[in-house]
């Protein structure tokens, strides 16, 4: 039987009509695969990197599959999701296949005649790091639906690829007052910590000199983060106060409470020493604890964060009878070229 184009062309424009007037949780009432629903749990699970807590049995998962990504096994993974409430606090676990645990992020190395060079992607044109750099995974959440075409793009509505000055285009949304709420975990800069990077989308436009990172901000905080380690007279400024190199049972990230004066008579040529020195945030930006494991090719990571923050950077789950939007992306050894998948995702809770 062949159905007539004029009446194919309805259904369509109906559905997609309907699809921007009706309310932001019931558009999702055909795609219950886009719903992730979060159970409420008397006993939270314990942030430990593992996926053993009773309260994981009860929550019913979704699986996504991202795809288009460096590094990758053919450039796709598929991430599991489940949620769980509990007091003031949301729980999620997330769990996807990497080939690899990266956490080689630049390190310096020493030369054979005893300089220290940053390792760096020979092929990297500017922020594009794809060799020598860290996993990663990111949320972007749509505040208060202000994101008009969220619904039906996802995180798609506020990428901008192919800009000059970039080599994988920008983030921003359209127009003033659509923000995002940005969760965006960095295994070796926030993840060892414990902590997600809170951070925020708006729609500033890129400026290599006054906005590269063009609509991607971070949250204010009041103390914390993350900082390179500088060359001075040629050696890193610092180092961990074992003394250990990266490559030789060290790390190659440096805690801040563990950095002591450089001495270069402890290292020989081939010696890796990480050129990234962390903390955890404190203030707003600190406000998502995380933990992580790694297990043959297997990732998995357990988010907590307060459903009501008050603060005007962060989605609010606020109201427990409405759905929140949100993307998802997973990043293997790249600094931009992540894995995604089409369309929103939407968070829902359960009485």
């Amino acid at each position: 039987m062949t159905i007539p184009k004029l009446l194919v062309s309805a259904v369509a424009a109906t559905l997609l009509t309907t699809a921007f007037s009706v309310p932001y949780s019931t558009a999702y009432a055909q795609a219950p695969a886009n719903v992730l629903t979060a159970v409420k749990v008397a006993q939270p699970p314990t942030l430990d990197g593992n996926d053993d807590d009773a309260a994981w049995t009860k929550a019913k998962s979704i699986t996504v599959r991202l795809k288009d990504g460096e590094n990758f096994n053919n450039g796709a993974t598929a991430v599991t999701l489940k949620a769980v409430y509990s007091g003031d606090m949301l729980y999620m676990l997330v769990k996807y296949d990497d080939p690899t645990n990266s956490i080689r992020r630049s390190p310096f190395v020493k030369q054979a005649d005893g300089s220290w060079k940053k390792l760096s992607d020979p092929d990297d044109k500017g922020g594009d790091n794809n060799k020598f750099y860290e996993d990663k995974w990111a949320m972007i959440w749509n505040i208060n639906n202000s994101i008009k075409e969220f619904k039906t793009r996802g995180c798609d509505a506020a990428c901008h690829a192919g800009q000059k000055g970039k080599p994988f285009g920008n983030k921003y949304t359209e127009s003033p007052g659509e923000t995002g709420d940005i969760w965006h975990m960095k295994g070796v800069r926030t993840g060892v910590v414990g902590q997600v990077d809170d951070q925020f989308l708006d729609d500033t436009r890129y400026d290599k000199e006054k906005s590269p990172e063009a609509g991607r901000k971070s949250d204010p905080k009041t103390g914390g983060g993350y900082a390179d380690v500088k060359l001075v007279d040629g050696k890193p400024a610092f180092m961990d106060k074992s003394g250990k190199a990266a490559n030789k049972g060290g790390t190659y990230w440096l805690l801040d409470g563990d950095k002591v004066a450089f001495d270069d008579s402890k290292f020989v040529a081939g010696d890796e020493v990480a050129s990234i020195m962390i903390a955890p945030f404190t203030g707003d930006r600190g406000e998502i604890a995380y933990a992580s494991s790694y297990k043959v090719g297997k990732y998995t990571g357990e988010v907590s964060r307060k459903l009501v923050t008050g603060s005007k950077l962060d989605v609010q789950f606020d109201k427990l009878s409405e759905g929140y939007g949100f993307g998802f992306a997973a990043f293997d050894n790249a600094q931009v070229r992540h894995a995604v998948h089409s369309g929103s995702l939407l968070l829902k809770f359960a009485k």
